[in-house]
């Protein structure tokens, strides 16, 4: 395969060129309008599919597993894939963001089942129709797509609603859909960090490497003594999630003469998932400093991130750095925003990544900063960023955002690992 990081028709393969008629295009709606290699395929009359359509296809010859939901789809979905992997007998899996259990986000397999990262952004995920779904939020988002949260909630009103017959349904205890199917033609189950419901966990406790330790209820069976190999709260839920798919898929897993078929299946895989890289990725963990990276771009993933950061690392002071992600995004939920964000001891904000965005009067990171109440707080460029972390010597620090933020995870490192104020790397995770 070819690969090239610029935006250049001249480096498109002569195989392709030559042959219009016999090549296929697959792109991301995330492409610019203005793209010269995008509009050299449109130009020159190209089969086009749409990177979500290409998708759809390929999961109607499986049995698809799909995980949607504007929260936590990425890590559930990297970790459904590692319980089928290591313990229900494979699955081919397209994943959101890059595991690091397999240093990818694509899993192949000969095996029947297909786990796929549902997006809502563009309404990609009406392109699947799975046997087994799960929703783990509908909070508004993406509004320059939707226009309202309502319309946004109708989309997940529709993927749900293409669960294939005889499926099931799993959404996250809380959620509330106006189905229009009556009857549905498919089970629905929810699930819940600790709430008892159909799938939950209790008797939760954080060890002191800052993992949980849980007992993992599956409908009428409960699986004791879990542990997750990644830490936070959200992330119990997650695996409650996760767990919960590959047990409805995984009849062999199921209660036998009211005992559990194989109650040691799911420790291992549990124990060994190592999470996805940028999702509360823990990069440094000494007790002098700790790093953590996450993608959090949303108001509540913010919230979520933040809390858990507090649950795992008690009586600590947590410093964030922000990069806001999109004009839109900014625009609509700054209030949020500005309360997730008031959550930190110290904040440093970065000017918004605009993506595909052009800039629209009056947004800026500043609408943000202004509504923040914490009094440690400071407006930074990314030019700016290296030389203000330098005048400080974090306790707990953390990254957040889903623009280019993620180039300074290493610099970061290096400066924590080998600068003047260092770590000793002995004592990394």
């Amino acid at each position: 395969m070819n690969i090239n990081y610029e935006d250049d028709a001249a480096l498109i393969p002569p195989a392709f060129t030559a042959a219009p008629e016999k090549t296929l295009v697959i792109y991301t709606p995330a492409l610019p309008a203005d793209h010269r290699e995008w509009n050299y395929f449109k130009d020159n009359n190209y089969t086009l599919l749409k990177r979500s359509k290409a998708l759809g296809h390929i999961a109607a010859t499986k049995t698809t597993l799909a995980v949607a939901g504007t929260h936590g789809k990425s890590t559930i979905t990297t970790l459904l894939a590692h319980l089928l992997t290591q313990a229900g007998g494979g699955c081919t899996a397209f994943l959101g963001g890059i595991s690091k259990n397999y240093h990818t986000n694509l899993l192949l397999s000969d095996a029947p089942a297909l786990v796929a990262e549902a997006d809502e952004f563009d309404r990609s995920f009406l392109q699947l129709f799975p046997q087994i779904a799960v929703i783990t939020a509908t909070d508004a988002d993406h509004l320059d797509i939707y226009g309202t949260a309502g319309a946004m909630k109708q989309a997940f009103v529709d993927f749900a609603q293409q669960v294939q017959p005889g499926g099931a349904l799993i959404m996250k205890s809380g959620i509330d859909l106006p189905f229009t199917l009556h009857p549905l033609p498919f089970t629905v189950y929810r699930y819940s960090l600790d709430r008892p419901c159909d799938f939950y966990a209790s008797n939760i406790r954080r060890m002191d490497n800052g993992l949980s330790r849980f007992d993992l209820h599956l409908l009428d069976t409960v699986v004791p003594g879990c542990t997750l190999g990644v830490p936070g709260w959200m992330n119990v839920e997650n695996a409650v999630a996760a767990a919960a798919a590959a047990y409805l898929f995984n009849g062999e897993w199921r209660m036998e003469n009211g005992e559990w078929a194989n109650a040691g299946i799911l420790h291992s895989p549990l124990a060994s998932f190592s999470g996805v890289q940028r999702r509360f990725d823990v990069q440094i963990n000494t007790p002098r400093c700790t790093y953590v990276d996450d993608y959090a771009h949303h108001p509540e993933e913010l919230r979520a991130a933040i809390t858990s950061l507090r649950e795992v690392f008690p009586q600590r002071k947590i410093t964030g750095v922000f990069q806001p992600h999109l004009y839109t995004r900014t625009r609509d939920f700054a209030e949020g925003f500005a309360e997730s964000l008031s959550l930190l001891d110290e904040l440093i904000l970065l000017d918004i990544y605009p993506a595909r965005e052009l800039p629209i009067a009056g947004v800026s990171s500043q609408i943000i900063f202004d509504r923040v109440t914490i009094p440690n707080k400071q407006l930074c460029t990314k030019s700016e960023l290296m030389d203000l972390l330098k005048t400080k010597t974090p306790d707990i620090l953390a990254t957040f955002g889903a623009g280019d933020i993620d180039r300074f995870v290493q610099p970061i490192k290096e400066w924590l690992l080998n600068g003047e104020w260092r770590v000793e790397n002995e004592n990394i995770r």
